[in-house]
């Protein structure tokens, strides 16, 4: 698996190598100093490794985010800053990053202006990875395709896992806002505190930002629209697969994640604030990844957030912007649900029944399965639900509902092509990605699998990237839905309305009725249909009893 991995990075990095020929270095001064970028053959200018805060490390591991020193000497933009600490437990993530550090609050600028005196529209992109891996280099998210549309773009680091997530007593007492953990979501609040300063020097405009991200970066984007330190820093929003809302990485109470992290100081035999501060980084990342030792989720600390989510959105005190949302056809496959178990029909309707021993006949009918080919459709759809595709669903829905601001809904549903030969032995993994035994030596069947796409499967598609990816065979018919997808983002980034003249009308969700668009093979309209409503008032009702 190490030496997949590795070649795994090793093919995306040399894949995305840009030539160094017609390099011109161009300077910006920003408010800590100037810093120095690239302008290649694209015609797009680059600021890789851009710091925007202190480095979090000794006594300001565990603290809110502070401003960065200014610098003297002009700071070479040229190369992607530290990712935060991580295990990388997921198989689509290849980084360019410089190393692994507590040292990682970075963040990249592509800008096609040229004078940087334009006021363009300005993406800030989250990476996903479940709050515990995931960086601002990975190649699917590259900022060069969004930028040749005229947006000024910015991917962004932040705390993950232990870094980013742990709150304590003895953190809550010395935060002069009497709160802890949610590191992780304040270095994004950050991020956007610093595009407001100094975004305009790069040829974008701060009153014209949408904050976007996929999986832990839609959840991110949904928490930065609830926090009432952070929605006025952005005039729109974009969120692929996820919303900070059970059963989705919901926030836990400050309580509840103070005694999280006081379990798990006990747990590595840290006495004190002072010994977990003093303990390396790398000890701090293992201790913390064993099976139970510490749960990474955000809390309702009374300053970053006040409420839970769809408490916040239901009274109205959410950013009101333009929201543009959805998720995947296949977001997890059915062995999300079943497990081990053969999909068949008994073993499918015992599994509902340890799920919803109560009302198992009712989710049998919203999720109906008579035969095997039925039970792995309906397994994936339930599973998916389950994992992110309600939270979604009820994100998008609170929007529409608690403001007049336009609310665009999506569902993603291209399948996978064919893996490359290169990668043909390699079978699918966590979050859309892929793992490889080296031991392997013929091509690992096919599994038995809805047809879909899986989770994190359209962010090549939407940013643009998809040459980015060298496991798949991309077809003409990928690139089209890749264009399609990069347009209507575009524009909404742009004006807030993802339409224009070229592309498939694309309706706002309303209050009493949910369109949205299907893009895939053949992008169109579709509206949501009886049973898939039903299906999601029936886990609203169930997930938040």
């Amino acid at each position: 698996m190490k030496r997949f991995s590795f070649l795994f990075a090793a093919a995306i990095i040399l894949h995305l190598n840009l030539s160094a020929q017609n390099t011109k270095t161009l300077q910006v001064r920003i408010s800590n100093g100037i810093v120095e970028g690239t302008s290649e053959n694209a015609g797009i200018t680059t600021f890789k490794g851009i710091p925007f805060a202190k480095a979090p490390i000794g006594n300001l591991r565990w603290k809110a985010p502070e401003p960065v020193n200014n610098w003297t000497n002009i700071l070479k933009a040229d190369k992607f800053g530290n990712n935060a600490m991580q295990k990388k437990p997921f198989g689509d993530m290849g980084f360019r990053s410089s190393g692994m550090s507590e040292d990682c609050l970075y963040l990249n600028v592509w800008t096609p202006s040229k004078t940087f005196k334009d006021k363009l529209p300005v993406l800030v992109y989250f990476y996903g990875g479940g709050y515990v891996a995931g960086d601002g280099s990975e190649p699917r998210y590259d900022g060069e395709a969004m930028a040749k549309k005229g947006i000024v773009v910015l991917t962004i680091n932040y705390r993950l896992g232990v870094f980013g997530f742990m709150a304590h007593p003895e953190l809550t007492k010395e935060s002069a806002n009497k709160s802890s953990g949610n590191y992780g979501l304040l270095d994004q609040r950050m991020a956007l505190l610093w595009v407001q300063e100094n975004i305009k020097n790069f040829g974008g405009d701060p009153k014209k930002v949408t904050i976007a991200g996929e999986s832990a970066g839609s959840i991110s984007v949904s928490a930065q629209m609830a926090s009432p330190i952070s929605k006025n820093l952005f005039a729109g929003a974009i969120g692929e697969s996820g919303a900070m809302i059970h059963p989705t990485l919901a926030p836990t109470s400050l309580d509840a994640a103070e005694k999280n992290g006081l379990t798990f100081a006990e747990k590595i035999n840290a006495k004190s604030l002072t010994e977990l501060r003093a303990m390396p980084a790398e000890q701090l990342l293992d201790e913390s990844s064993k099976p139970g030792a510490f749960k990474t989720a955000a809390n309702i600390d009374g300053y970053f957030l006040t409420k839970n989510l769809v408490e916040s959105f239901s009274v109205g005190e959410q950013a009101k912007v333009p929201l543009l949302a959805g998720w995947n056809s296949a977001e997890v496959p059915y062995q999300a649900l079943m497990g081990g178990d053969a999909p068949t029909v008994e073993n499918y309707t015992k599994k509902l029944k340890q799920l919803y021993p109560n009302n198992a006949d009712e989710v049998l009918k919203l999720y109906p399965a008579t035969n095997p080919d039925e039970v792995i459709v309906s397994a994936t759809a339930l599973a998916s639900d389950r994992f992110i595709a309600y939270s979604t669903w009820k994100w998008i829905g609170l929007q529409a509902k608690n403001t007049d601001k336009a609310v665009y809904r999506y569902l993603f549903s291209k399948s996978k092509p064919p893996m490359t030969p290169k990668f043909a032995q390699a079978t699918p993994g966590l979050a859309g990605g892929i793992k490889m035994d080296s031991s392997n030596t013929k091509p690992a069947p096919k599994p038995l699998s809805s047809e879909g796409a899986p989770h994190a499967f359209e962010i090549e598609y939407a940013m643009g990237n998809l040459n980015s990816n060298p496991v798949y065979a991309w077809t003409a018919e990928d690139h089209k839905v890749s264009d399609t997808m990069l347009q209507y983002f575009a524009n909404f980034i742009k004006t807030g309305n993802p339409n224009d003249s070229k592309l498939p009308k694309w309706s706002p969700v309303k209050k009493d009725a949910a369109s949205y668009m299907n893009i895939g093979v053949n992008t169109a309209e579709s509206s949501e249909q009886t049973k898939e409503r039903a299906r999601y008032l029936f886990l609203d009702k169930s997930f938040l009893k």
